[in-house]
């Protein structure tokens, strides 16, 4: 079985201009944990997740830091404090979504997809053929297929 026997073809989609609000009704009135973010010409530059709006939620950690004869050293990642920042901060889909985004055919396999979803911790694989968005591929998508035994 491919990818084309199980992906969901009308693929809800979102602009980075959208609000964080917005994308939260959106999930919410479709049922959805994750949706591609497009560009004004409909093509492929991220994705975001419920996961991307929970961590706006999640606790802010500060570094501990050091001053020395008025230097600041950081025991931790200053960059990454200042991402969680900008993410808890976010007001919009292009503060929070992800830019680098793996994708598939749809003539990859189940097995390939599964491999995947394991191996780099994704739920959600846009389905692309020449540059072009087809389709979407969850964890349900894949569950569903082993359930009617057609893996």
């Amino acid at each position: 079985m491919k990818t084309k026997d199980i992906m969901t073809k009308e693929v809800v989609t979102v602009k980075p201009e959208m609000t964080i609000e917005e994308l939260a009704r959106l999930f919410t009135k479709h049922d959805i944990s994750g949706a591609p973010v497009v560009d004004e010409a409909g093509g492929l530059i991220g994705i975001v997740t419920e996961n991307d709006l929970i961590k706006m939620e999640q606790r802010l950690h500060i570094p501990t830091i050091i001053t020395i004869f008025d230097a600041v050293i950081y025991l931790g990642s200053s960059k990454k404090f200042e991402e969680d920042l900008k993410r808890m901060a976010a007001t919009k889909v292009s503060d929070i979504y992800k830019r680098e985004v793996v994708t598939i055919t749809e003539n990859t396999t189940i097995e390939e997809v599964a491999t995947i979803m394991c191996e780099k911790d994704i739920h959600h694989l846009p389905v692309v053929k020449k540059g072009k968005l087809m389709g979407i591929v969850g964890k349900k998508d894949v569950v569903r297929a082993i359930s009617l035994g057609e893996r």
